[in-house]
């Protein structure tokens, strides 16, 4: 996102990183609820996407 060229390419970067963050922990809870891995690694991994989610969205919100 540090590349954009403008504050709308940027704005769309960094929409892409929430989409993607927010994908990457909905598996990681599919993952867990289904009880195919259910270890403190994957808790932990759910727990950092979930903040890296939070300041990212964040991030966009205060583009708005």
């Amino acid at each position: 996102a540090c590349r954009a060229r403008s504050k709308g390419e940027f704005h769309s970067k960094i929409s892409i990183i929430v989409e993607k963050a927010d994908e990457s922990v909905f598996w990681l809870e599919v993952i867990e609820e289904t009880r195919i891995d259910n270890s403190t690694v994957l808790k932990s991994l759910i727990e950092e996407g979930t903040q890296i989610l939070k300041i990212v969205a964040s991030i966009r919100k205060g583009l708005e």
